[in-house]
């Protein structure tokens, strides 16, 4: 009670326009939250009236910073690990070309959180959502469903080609290649259940790299 009384203390004494536009700034931030909160509810929430009216609203304000979603929990938890990886096409400085070896990015991003208390959200998440992303809204064939399944082509190919860089092993990065490496994870000791535990790949064609690809500070 007593801090609330000193900081109303402390606005009185502001002048009129500073009270006016510490009155906006709190309306404002009050809007937001109040925004934010509606829309993760609607998100998670059971499809209703307004989530089927609204859902690419809804869709586009959520992904992908915002996702929800509970594949931790039961009946069905993740039980495989997914590594993304990359590899390039170069140009050589004599003129020619070669292809590199796989890169994980996965791995890259995994031995960033390894050990460390307050891992960055794009260590954790960025790259996975991009690849889950790209699996929801292509067809076997890779082939982009709909408008959204372009954007999210676009967005995989801009976070490997920030993650990779220009240069690549002495020479330019010319087109890139992205694949899975699936691995599910084997049962423990004490089960009898037999899982095949041989990590499977999924090879995605090969990306031209634009200057459209490569956000400043890429691989720096």
């Amino acid at each position: 009670m007593e801090r609330e009384d000193h900081t109303t203390a402390e606005v009185s004494r502001l002048s009129l326009p500073a009270q006016l536009t510490v009155a906006v700034v709190a309306a404002v931030v009050a809007v937001a939250v109040a925004v934010h909160l509606a829309m993760v509810f609607l998100h998670v929430a059971p499809s209703n009236t307004v989530s089927k009216e609204h859902g690419d609203t809804i869709d586009e304000y959520i992904y992908p910073e915002f996702e929800q979603n509970w594949k931790l929990f039961a009946p069905n938890p993740l039980q495989q690990n997914v590594a993304i990886e990359v590899r390039a096409e170069i140009r050589t400085p004599e003129g020619g070309t070669s292809t590199t070896g796989w890169k994980s990015l996965s791995a890259q991003d995994g031995a960033a959180i390894r050990h460390n208390l307050l891992p960055s959200h794009t260590q954790q998440n960025v790259l996975r959502r991009a690849w889950d992303f790209y699996v929801g809204s292509h067809d076997a064939q890779d082939q982009p469903i709909g408008e959204r399944g372009v954007l999210f082509g676009q967005y995989l190919k801009r976070i490997v080609m920030h993650r990779l860089g220009t240069e690549e092993d002495g020479g330019t990065v010319r087109r890139v290649q992205v694949r899975s490496a699936t691995t599910p994870v084997g049962p423990p000791p004490w089960s009898d259940e037999k899982r095949d535990t041989r990590t499977v790949h999924r090879e995605l064609p090969w990306w031209t790299v634009t200057a459209a690809d490569v956000p400043e500070g890429a691989g720096r």
